[in-house]
């Protein structure tokens, strides 16, 4: 039987997994078809490579000394807690890989407790020594700590450390000695982490991850954890609920550095892929056909946040997208629930809506965005947290919030944090810069990111990462500002936006069809202003000196959907079709809005 490891990468955002990752490929030989370094395979979803982060876990293997490593890439977001739980299930071993710099960050400990909860042994790679202000030897102690406060065990806090840089391709023992290549890193992979335990008797295997492929259907993914699974061999299916159904494996797969090879039996503690499944879900088990016996399912952070998701109503529907009703849109939901753990989805009050539950802004926005990239148009209001009745005592979901900013802007950054609620714990310096760490509500992180960056220049550091409930803290201010609303249907004029540009500032440039309801801009002050901006100039037979001169406006405001998401009010939706996103009103109609207005007020 072929010696393996499974191992699981757990780092904070952009600490540098995906690139140390293809490395080890690059190493191993095993990426033949992609000589050219520098572009990364594993994110080959377009959404993460353009935003450089991590969405879905992924499975490569590498072969090193006769040993087969599997190397699971996991998302270091702590909005996708329900990836990184369901892999570890697989990994005897982790590598925990931290900037040199940046040292501990709130998701990496996120990930870690899990890790360490779950006995996993660690390896510690302290990656991008090659940059400036580089701190590695007092990185190694925080990490030190840091396991030590999340009740470590003696065997796992006595961790090996690696340094180097993923970007340069080298790793050693000691990171004032560059190497050529990563054989420390691999070599201590063999040593360190221990082969996955053979245990004998009737197959098992908890399904831990799929994936889908538009010919053979959904795959399950997991790791066999007793005995040996054989392609066309009949099987039990244990669901939760203590449901049974009896099923045929038609193919088994194993991964096989970047793609996968098929085998005719899978031995324990491999992971491999299993096709001819019916109707299986996330954590179910494939057991044995006479005898099965169910492994405990996977438990998953609950969601904190939620949305309403409806079809689009706004005269422009239907112009850009292929899926605009809500059949579609319901469909599209389920299929989303079958692979996304943290995710939860209820009929909403109107029969074209529905309430989908999350575990952040970011969660739910790349959901958002991978529907509209596929042809969905839809609406989505604000972002509501979600609150939870303890002994009786209204509590909130509190996150543990880290800034790092550099000196000259502290005083903002607290200022910022402390009028959302937040408390500063800890506040210390690193260099130039200054490390903040705060507890804060959830609904005080919304719209903080994009003000924070704002003001102090785009040099704030900011992740944050779900510590528990505590007892309501009371309301925040939200935004203050109203919104400039449209009045009209048609074509926005820059002569009209030049004459209301002391009213506001806009959201869109001259030329762009608008319609009534539509949120064009923001409002100097607190309550909405309804203005009309497609009312082009009379014109005369008489020359009018001076006011003829070229109009100048200021470029328009532009959101990332994250920001739309965050700035818009109760009454307010953002559209989302696959070339536009615009903010509306619930109610477009003026009269209409007043109307309810009153009655609210009565």
């Amino acid at each position: 039987m072929q010696e393996i490891r499974n191992i699981a990468i757990i780092a904070h955002v952009d600490h540098g997994k995906t690139t140390l990752v293809d490395r080890m490929i690059y190493q191993a030989r095993q990426a033949r078809e992609q000589e050219k370094l520098g572009e990364l395979i594993l994110d080959n979803n377009d959404l993460e490579r353009e935003r450089g982060i991590t969405i879905l876990a992924k499975n490569v293997s590498v072969l090193y000394k006769g040993v087969k490593i599997n190397v699971i890439d996991t998302p270091g977001h702590s909005d996708f807690g329900g990836e990184v739980e369901r892999v570890l299930n697989m990994a005897d071993g982790v590598i925990l890989l931290v900037d040199a710099f940046e040292g501990c960050m709130p998701q990496t400990r996120f990930v870690l407790q899990k890790a360490i909860e779950m006995g996993k042994k660690p390896v510690l790679v302290i990656n991008k020594v090659d940059k400036l202000n580089c701190r590695p030897d007092e990185v190694q102690e925080e990490v030190f700590d840091l396991m030590f406060t999340l009740g470590a065990t003696e065997d796992q806090l006595d961790f090996r450390t690696v340094y180097g840089s993923a970007k340069q391709g080298w790793m050693s023992y000691d990171w004032r000695e560059p190497a050529s290549d990563i054989t420390a890193l691999l070599d201590t992979i063999l040593e360190v982490i221990p082969a996955p335990q053979v245990e004998e008797g009737t197959p098992q295997m908890l399904i831990s991850s799929l994936e889908y492929s538009p010919y053979v259907g959904r795959i399950a993914v997991g790791r066999v954890t007793r005995g040996s699974l054989d392609a066309g061999m009949n099987i039990t299916l244990c669901k939760r609920y203590d449901i049974q159904q009896k099923q045929k494996v038609k193919e088994i797969m194993v991964f096989d550095g970047l793609g996968k090879a098929k085998v005719e039996t899978v031995q324990c503690g491999d992971i491999c892929a299993v096709v001819g499944l019916e109707g299986f879900e996330i954590g179910d088990t494939i057991a044995d056909f006479e005898n099965p016996e169910a492994l405990p399912p996977i438990e998953v952070d609950e969601p904190t946040m939620s949305m309403l998701f409806c079809i689009n109503n706004s005269p422009f529907f239907g112009k850009e997208g292929k899926f605009v009703t809500s059949r579609h849109l319901k469909e599209r939901l389920e299929k989303e629930l079958e692979k996304n753990l943290a995710l939860r989805v209820k009929p909403g009050p109107n029969a074209d809506s529905f309430v989908v539950y999350g575990r952040g802004v970011l969660h739910l926005s790349v959901l958002i965005e991978t529907m509209r990239r596929e042809g969905f148009e839809l609406q989505v209001g604000q972002p509501k947290v979600l609150d939870k009745v303890i002994g009786g005592q209204r509590c909130e979901p509190i996150e543990m919030l880290t800034i790092d900013v550099p000196e000259e802007f502290v005083g903002r950054a607290i200022e910022m944090v402390t009028r959302r609620k937040g408390a500063l714990i800890q506040m210390e310096g690193r260099g130039d810069r200054t490390h903040l760490e705060f507890d804060i509500p959830s609904r005080g992180l919304m719209g903080l990111r994009s003000n924070l960056l704002t003001a102090t220049q785009g040099e704030a550091v900011v992740a944050h990462r779900l510590k528990g409930y505590e007892p309501y803290k009371g309301d925040i201010e939200r935004r203050t500002n109203g919104s400039l609303v449209s009045l009209e249907t048609g074509l926005s004029v820059a002569y009209s936006m030049d004459k209301l540009q002391d009213r506001g500032r806009f959201f869109i440039e001259p030329g762009v069809e608008i319609y009534e309801g539509q949120v064009v801009g923001e409002h100097t002050r607190e309550r909405d202003l309804n203005i009309n901006i497609c009312k082009t100039k009379k014109l005369t037979n008489m020359r009018a000196s001076g006011s003829d001169d070229k109009v100048m406006l200021p470029p328009p405001i532009v959101f990332s959907l994250e920001e739309a998401l965050e700035y818009i009010q109760e009454d307010e939706l953002v559209e989302v079709t696959p070339k536009s996103m615009r903010l509306r009103k619930i109610i477009l109609n003026e009269i209409e809005r007043k109307r309810k207005n009153s009655d609210i007020n009565c």
